[in-house]
């Protein structure tokens, strides 16, 4: 395994990005705990370079796997072998890739002046929503800042931007972009940004929000690897710093808090896609976010939107034992997916992340509410699989869209519950 990954790295130095051709994503529906079982050794079979979107963990949930041209037959036979169902999601990777970067290049033809002139309904590189967030701070000075509040392993700023019309006031915290594949979610983020510059001072219910409250809007959580995705490896999950050790490059910060940190549902394996870190908040992107948390000392709420599944979840998903708050955050999860449902109607499951999907240890919004924010939510965005993390640009602004219902409830509630 470790000849083949410098031989892959070596590639990709002398030929540049890396392709996806003939590389189907199946959609694989065990039926039992052998099954599991079995698709867990399969994971194992590190010559396949097997990519798994979503976790072998029990047999009420499909399990969809990037599967590699060269290790298509080999799949397909252990799947038959053992009898275990499966559908081919996608049948060519590249294909989508290719018509995706066709979109971008049409997008990028003018230059916009101004974020009235900005392609919400385009995926955009890091550099281009910089650009956006710096455009939004001089259209609304008075009312839009961008804080800086670190930089990542390879020296990218760490961008916020801060909503707000009074001093000293409580905060609601919105990231996006923590898993670098997970395009619809800057892609949400930046749309959110104009939705809230646009609608304050019309929309009463935003309005009082922000009266009360400043919001805090971290696009790109993930700056290194984002811009991997875009220059190397459109399917990197990762941060970008390199592992003592090891040739795997990069931690899942969303396995990085130090909330049951090491726990099940991490890994400790450097090449892992679910690599926790050598220890809580290493990742100098999760590193400063846990500053500012504590600096700021007094955020209300805090969301972490992720792709894909369509889900909204909130603690814990290190442990079964609930969150003192069950009751509530149950309810109000409701509430929000009912009101997302309301637009489009797609539908979300809701819920605790260990109950809904899976135990997963070292989580953002596990950390944050055991810090004492109890509104602390984990979206899961469009779709359910049938693109996974390629989701058409044609449905980002749909998406973004009805998630803002979501997250207007969940802010209205926090604003109308002060604790």
């Amino acid at each position: 395994m470790k000849g083949l990954v410098i031989v892959l790295a070596l590639f990709l130095c002398v030929f540049g990005k890396e392709t996806f051709e003939g590389h189907q994503v199946l959609r694989i529906t065990p039926i039992s705990e052998v099954q599991i079982n079995l698709l867990k050794e399969l994971s194992k079979q590190d010559h396949l370079l097997l990519d798994f979107w979503t976790e072998p963990i029990h047999d009420s949930l499909a399990v969809d796997v990037r599967v590699p041209f060269h290790s298509l037959q080999a799949v397909r036979a252990f799947l038959g072998y053992h009898e275990i169902h499966y559908e081919i999601m996608i049948h060519d990777l590249q294909d989508l890739m290719d018509e995706e970067q066709r979109e971008m290049m049409k997008s990028r033809a003018s230059q916009p002046r101004t974020t009235d002139g900005y392609d919400y309904a385009s995926y955009h590189t890091f550099s281009e929503i910089t650009s956006f967030m710096d455009m939004l701070v001089q259209e609304k000075p008075n009312f839009v800042s961008k804080l800086v509040i670190g930089k990542s392993y390879e020296g990218r700023p760490l961008n916020v931007l801060k909503f707000s019309t009074g001093a000293n006031r409580p905060g609601i915290w919105i990231d996006t972009g923590i898993h670098a594949r997970e395009w619809v979610t800057p892609a949400s983020g930046t749309w959110f940004a104009k939705k809230i510059v646009s609608d304050y001072g019309h929309d009463t219910v935003l309005t009082a929000i922000l009266d009360k409250f400043d919001i805090f809007l971290e696009i790109v959580t993930n700056p290194d690897g984002f811009h991997f995705t875009h220059t190397s490896n459109r399917m990197w999950r990762k941060t970008r710093k390199p592992n003592d050790g090891s040739i795997c490059v990069g931690v899942d910060a969303n396995r990085n808090w130090d909330a049951g940190f090491s726990g099940a549902g991490s890994s400790n394996n450097p090449c892992s896609e679910t690599y926790r870190g050598p220890s809580a908040h290493s990742e100098p992107e999760v590193k400063a976010i846990v500053d500012f948390v504590k600096s700021h000392g007094n955020l209300k709420a805090f969301v972490s939107i992720h792709s894909y599944s369509q889900m909204l979840l909130y603690p814990y998903g290190y442990t079964r034992t609930p969150c003192k708050d069950q009751a509530e955050l149950d309810e109000l999860a409701k509430k929000a997916v009912t009101d997302l449902k309301s637009l489009y109607g797609t539908n979300y499951k809701y819920g605790s992340i260990i109950n809904v999907i899976y135990q997963a240890s070292g989580g953002t919004i596990d950390w944050t509410y055991n810090q004492g924010i109890k509104y602390s939510y984990t979206f899961e965005l469009r779709d359910t699989g049938r693109y996974g993390f390629m989701l058409p640009a044609n449905q980002i602004i749909p998406t973004a869209e009805e998630t803002w219902l979501a997250l207007m409830a969940i802010m209205e509630h926090t604003k109308n519950n002060p604790y």
